[in-house]
């Protein structure tokens, strides 16, 4: 009773970037010992294809959709760490509940899911406002803009519409001053200067924003207090697995809960002196072999510390591999989604498949593979009912216990249906009929791949959700993932007999979900989306361009 949890989570890992899953380049021995020592989920599905979305189901198993935490805007991830949205307070996470159970709850790593409300120090979306006794790490995430040399993500996805709309104003004050010189009609001197003075000072401010936004965005915090702003990269990993390995040596004698969550492989890619050039990958091999080196010094303190069988630990990654990361020079930035069409941001396999290891000796089975959907929400009721809590009665809990599962009780997983949201958009659904081998999935809309022959959306960094972005489908596409898990060949009235009567049930199971939904606050809207000067927060201040380095003091 009241095992020790400790979940670790990579950011924008690959599935098919680790040897359980079938690299063979890669170095990952520590992260294939889980596989190897403890349970492999081949169909270990994240809620949603994006950092934030996806975080907050883990945390509350449940769907983004019912908290919030999924986008009607473009945007659907938080960038700014001076932004009002965030993972509501009523929301229940499972730290909560363990703490309330009496364990010491620690998340090390990138949070993402929002920090302050209406001050910069009302911390209402902080980590240590759901649940979490200790943290240390990001609270928004890991960009290239963090990293001197290594480009904007900001510029990446918006380089043709900046381009295109100063074009459009340029040629309007153009024309505007032609045919005012021409005769044909009369613009006053002084709307034309306004006009000029406006878009200058918007362009001064946004050159401004962007021009500090390291400084603005990218920190490190000890709970409340900023101690290094800007991040420094310089051995970031070795501090993170540092403060985990100090936490669990600060709680043998009594149940911890740590979440250690990774910046690797998010860019700006980074790793330390011992592992660059390693990896036959270039930047990310190194880092995705940094981050393997650190799940080993976390299997060894449990060791050394006698705590590996009182220990139930379990490995993912958020989303599936960012796969158009490309920097600047032309080096691939993004990981490998092994056979799985996409990746992040898409609800293709690629990008939600992920990985799901999970390790306790002698308490689930070793070298054991399940090819059953689950989900990254499962693990809420999993960790809930371990520690001996109740799971909350007054809401829907989607997620469900893995234990029957992991330890052979159950043959087959109890999500019969999932559904794969990109943003707040009802995307696609996954069907695994009771006592059959098929599983189902349909797609209501598709992406459009740029350029159309790729595996991904090149020229807007990512994929997006609805209008012109998309292709609508009438009938929805089919596919049999036990037959095609590439999705490849989507099925037709012609190839499958049973083809209206899958989308039959198919969309009674939409229509009870829809149901069960209920109008929440979006946090990720456009308010709550946008940098609030009220809000940042600075370690120094403003005029000091927010700098301090109480880090590498100590």
């Amino acid at each position: 009773s009241n095992p020790n949890v400790i979940l670790l989570m990579a950011d924008d890992l690959g599935i098919g970037d680790l040897g359980c899953y079938g690299n063979r380049t890669l170095r990952t021995p520590n992260i294939d010992r889980l596989a190897k020592e403890g349970v492999t989920l081949t169909q270990h599905i994240a809620a949603s294809p994006l950092c934030t979305p996806s975080r907050a189901a883990f945390l509350t198993g449940r769907y983004p959709i019912r908290s919030g935490m999924a986008a009607f805007s473009r945007v659907g991830v938080f960038l700014f760490s001076a932004s009002s949205g965030g993972l509501p307070s009523e929301e229940i996470t499972f730290s909560k509940l363990l703490r309330q159970r009496g364990y010491s709850t620690a998340l090390i790593g990138k949070w993402h899911l929002g920090m302050s409300c209406e001050s910069s120090n009302d911390f209402c979306h902080h980590p240590l406002s759901h649940g979490f006794d200790y943290f240390y790490g990001l609270t928004v995430t890991n960009l290239r803009d963090c990293k001197a040399g290594q480009g904007s993500v900001f510029l990446k996805g918006t380089e043709k519409s900046i381009v295109a709309s100063i074009q459009i104003i340029g040629v309007t004050l153009v024309s505007l001053a032609t045919v005012h010189f021409i005769g044909i009609l009369k613009v006053p001197f002084q709307a034309l200067g306004y006009c000029f003075l406006i878009i200058a000072i918007s362009l001064v401010i946004l050159l401004f924003f962007f021009h500090n936004f390291r400084y603005l965005n990218c920190f490190l915090m000890r709970n409340h207090q900023i101690i290094q702003q800007p991040l420094s990269y310089e051995n970031l990993t070795q501090r993170l697995t540092k403060e985990a390995v100090q936490f669990i040596g600060r709680n043998t004698d009594a149940p911890f809960l740590l979440v250690l969550s990774y910046l690797h492989v998010h860019t700006a890619l980074y790793a330390s002196k011992n592992f660059t050039g390693k990896s036959k990958h270039g930047l990310y091999g190194d880092a995705v072999e940094e981050m393997d080196w650190s799940v080993g010094q976390i299997l060894d303190v449990l060791e050394k510390s006698k705590l590996s069988n009182k220990t139930l630990v379990y490995f993912t990654s958020d989303q599936g591999a960012h796969i158009e990361e490309i920097s600047s020079s032309g080096e691939v930035h993004g990981g490998y989604n092994g056979i799985y069409k996409g990746g992040k941001s898409m609800n293709w396999e690629g990008g939600i498949r992920v990985p799901g290891l999970l390790l306790w000796p002698g308490v689930i089975q070793a070298g054991a593979y399940i090819d059953e959907p689950t989900s990254n929400m499962d693990v809420f009721p999993t960790v809930i009912k371990l520690a001996g809590a109740q799971l909350p009665y007054d809401r829907i809990i989607d997620g469900h216990d893995l234990m029957p599962l992991l330890q052979g009780k159950i043959i087959q997983s109890k999500h019969e249906f999932l559904f794969h949201y990109c943003n707040a958009y009802l995307n696609a659904v996954r069907w695994h009929p009771r006592n059959s081998e098929s599983i189902w999935k349909v797609f209501f809309f598709t992406p459009n791949f740029n350029p159309e022959d790729s595996n991904g959306c090149y020229d807007s960094h990512v994929c997006f959700c609805y209008g012109g972005f998309v292709t609508r489908h009438d009938p929805p596409l089919l596919f049999d993932l036990s037959r095609d898990p590439e999705e490849k060949v989507p099925l037709t009235p012609e190839t499958e007999s049973r083809f209206y009567e899958i989308l039959h049930v198919i969309l009674q199971a939409v229509d009870n979900h829809t149901k069960s939904l209920h109008a929440v606050p979006d946090q990720l809207s456009w308010d709550n989306l946008l940098w609030k000067p009220w809000l940042q927060p600075c370690c120094s201040s403003l005029f000091q361009s927010c700098y301090c380095d109480y880090e590498s003091e100590d």
